[in-house]
């Protein structure tokens, strides 16, 4: 089918054909076939470069510009979001009525908040729980969207993501019953169940536009499912570096899946030191620009020193652990064909779309913390695999599981080459997912009845299948503890929600946060401190990521507990009578120490070294924090306790820009974070005043202050900058810099 022929707007068609696409992928053929551009619901299950997206493409400009419709495109991730939103932004087609062009936007984060300033927009992305978010402040555009698009519906399996998705798509069903509903899924195996609870035709494929050889390797030679085999040179001891090298030498590049981050980074180092003599000298000079631009973002740690290090070999891990700038600056260099080798944790293979020519899947075991080692499920498995072979440059992408015996390889080609991927099941009914759901429906008037509560969760993808009846036990208990909590009020059949009921879930936090919060703030510390707050959000159960005490910090953490023990809101358990208890506290005070620290502006270098929390892991507890402690800002305020309301709003300031109260008036300027905000104050700038009445050349004498910032922050603070002056200046710091060159 050529895109010439598609019932879609001839501008539609010009981008795409412009962008190199004449003609549809079979699956893509088969879902136009099926009514996709008749607005009919549909769930397209295909592997990974199949061509959904564009599918999804189409069916959303057809709406905006036949139908004046708004498009609601969900995913599971942040950083899948921000590349659904480049995508969509090469649309810039014009509606022939208005003249308007078709406009995308996009919204992740702020639970408190209905975005009106998104209505504005045609094409909305957003994240499933930003979605959740919007619904639970009943915003008002929802109501008006033609089409959802949820991308990777196959996650309804994940425990913790699935409930979330699957809520969310129950909520728009019951909103927006004429909207047209496509989900976009890997492969999985009762894509029909979940089409039939979503009232949808289903299309399941697996056609790839790139040939996928799956096998598995046991020492030096590599065996397919189709009955192919190749031995490889061992110039390494370990297997995944030799078929690393190997594809490298044919011009191919590797992604390498080990089970943790210790594992990621050790694979790095070893094909690190294999890959000195492969790279070219115009290549090394590129890593070593890569390398630099890895050093310059954001503060500088042992950390981004050793992945700048090994950029520079044509290497890099991919973890959690790293921040989001430093993860991007890979991502880009490995698309680029810079880096060769990527060693990364499972998540990447559910995040952003990084292709490469071989995968090579190091461990097919993962840990988890109380239940050891366990074998990793078949579509895990399959999602790493689909990231082999990179469209329009491989004719074959190769992925391959590493085996250390004969009977593990013939366990891993039986278990999960030759395997078909489980059926997806809905997570939704626990205790712990469900309350946070059971309360926004209430809490949001979706239901108002008891029976209306049962009636919307009937609509899951749970009660459809699993029954009715299952999930009705759970709602119970959970109604009881929302109504002893005076969360929720019954009169008669009515069921309400109460202020605290309702701040509770606009605020997006778990109703038992709420509530440790709530009582918190009642009972307060003997001596209220800094402490006192941070730990009291370290307790709550939306604390993310929890730190695990290791054995070597526990005296340490203990003397920390005996020393703030009058600022600590919760009563200390007893390390002789319940042990464990008593670790969980130790771990929370952990947490409250890396927080107090970097509000006391430790470099996240020395954080890194103290506590042994890394970067992605500190940016995801600040950003918790910062959200815990403007919930603990609302709900004090919601109960009366105006003393606390300062104490809790600066602290949520600090948090956030990681400093002490003296410069927060500074870390307000744009571009001026911690670093920059202390070289100001020491320097004895100390105020906006101090800032506005200080020469130009005054500021950008200081260290990581050039021209450019200078002037930013003048014209920030309402300072005057002559252009003669400015002009002076720049010359001079040309010179200067020229000199330096030179030398």
């Amino acid at each position: 089918m050529k895109v010439g022929d598609l019932s879609i707007p001839e501008s539609v068609k010009q981008v795409i054909i412009n962008s190199g696409i004449t003609e549809l992928y079979p699956p893509q053929e088969e879902a136009i076939r099926a009514g996709a551009l008749e607005e009919k619901n549909l769930i397209l299950a295909s592997p990974t470069a199949s061509g959904k997206t564009l599918i999804a493409e189409l069916c959303a400009l057809k709406h905006i510009l036949e139908k004046d419709g708004k498009i609601l495109y969900l995913t599971p991730l942040r950083a899948l979001a921000s590349e659904k939103y480049e995508e969509f932004k090469k649309y810039t087609v014009i509606r022939k009525k208005s003249g308007r062009r078709v406009t995308v936007g996009i919204s992740t984060g702020d639970y408190d908040s209905n975005d009106r300033w998104l209505e504005k927009f045609d094409i909305i992305v957003t994240t499933n729980e930003k979605a959740d978010s919007l619904l639970r402040h009943r915003t008002h555009w929802m109501n008006e969207i033609s089409l959802v698009v949820a991308d990777e519906v196959h996650l309804l399996n994940d425990a913790e993501r699935g409930p979330t998705l699957e809520v969310v798509l129950a909520r728009l069903m019951q909103i927006n019953p004429d909207a047209q509903l496509l989900a976009l899924s890997a492969t999985v195996k009762n894509a029909e169940e979940a089409a039939e609870w979503l009232k949808a035709g289903s299309i399941t494929t697996k056609w790839r536009p790139v040939v996928l050889k799956e096998g598995v390797v046991l020492q030096d030679e590599a065996h397919f499912k189709d009955g192919d085999a190749f031995k490889i040179e061992k110039p390494s001891k370990n297997p995944a570096i030799n078929l690393a090298l190997h594809i490298i030498q044919s011009g191919g590049q590797a992604l390498i899946f080990a089970a943790t981050r210790k594992n990621s980074v050790s694979l790095a180092k070893k094909a690190a030191a294999s890959m000195a003599t492969r790279l070219s000298k115009p290549m090394k000079r590129s890593l070593t620009r890569i390398a630099e631009q890895v050093l310059s973002t954001g503060e500088r740690t042992r950390i981004s020193e050793l992945l700048a290090e090994l950029v520079q070999h044509g290497t890099a891990f991919h973890h959690a652990g790293l921040g989001g700038r430093h993860r991007k600056i890979i991502e880009d260099a490995f698309r680029d064909g810079k880096i060769k080798v990527i060693t990364a944790t499972p998540t990447l293979a559910f995040g952003v779309n990084l292709p490469a020519r071989m995968v090579i899947i190091h461990d097919y075991r993962r840990y988890e913390a109380g239940y050891g080692y366990y074998p990793i499920k078949v579509l895990e498995y399959k999602q790493m695999a689909g990231r082999a072979g990179r469209p329009r440059y491989d004719k074959i992408g190769e992925a391959l599981l590493i085996a250390k015996t004969e009977d593990e390889r013939d366990y891993l080609m039986e278990n999960y080459v030759l395997s078909e991927t489980e059926r997806i099941w809905s997570k939704l009914a626990v205790e712990r997912i469900l309350r946070s759901h059971v309360l926004a429906t209430i809490a949001a008037d979706f239901a108002r009845t008891e029976q209306g509560i049962y009636d919307f969760f009937d609509r899951t993808f749970y009660a459809h299948q699993y029954g009715s009846d299952a999930i009705k036990g759970v709602i119970v208990k959970i109604l009881k503890f929302l109504y002893d909590e005076k969360m929720i009020e019954i009169n008669g059949e009515n069921v309400s929600a109460t202020r605290f009921g309702r701040r509770v879930s606009e605020l997006y936090i778990d109703p038992i946060s709420g509530v440790m919060i709530r009582d918190a703030l009642l009972s307060r510390a003997p001596k209220l401190t800094d402490i006192s707050f941070l730990h009291m959000i370290a307790h709550t159960p939306d604390m993310s990521p929890r730190l695990r005490p290791y054995s070597s910090e526990i005296e340490q953490l203990a003397l920390f507990v005996d020393e703030h023990q009058d600022e600590f809101m919760l009563e200390v358990p007893d390390e002789w009578v319940d042990r464990i208890a008593y670790e969980n506290f130790l771990g929370e005070a952990k947490l409250a120490s890396v927080l107090g620290a970097w509000i006391e502006e430790t470099t996240e270098d020395d954080t890194i070294g103290k506590f042994r929390v890394q970067p992605g892991d500190l940016y995801r507890l600040i950003s918790t924090a910062r959200w815990l402690l403007y919930a603990s800002h609302e709900l004090a305020s919601l109960f009366g306790h105006k003393d606390l309301l300062r104490n809790l709003a600066e602290l949520t300031e600090r948090v956030k820009k990681g400093v002490k109260m003296e410069l927060l008036p500074l870390v307000r300027l744009e571009g001026i974070g911690r670093v920059r905000a202390r070289i100001l104050h020491d320097s004895g700038l100390k105020t906006i005043k101090d800032i506005k009445r200080a020469p130009l050349e005054k500021l950008t004498n200081l260290p990581l202050i050039g021209p450019k910032v200078a002037k930013k922050i003048k014209e920030q603070v309402g300072g005057f900058v002559k252009s003669k002056e400015w002009e002076k200046l720049k010359k001079e710091k040309s010179l200067e810099q020229q000199a330096l060159t030179k030398y």
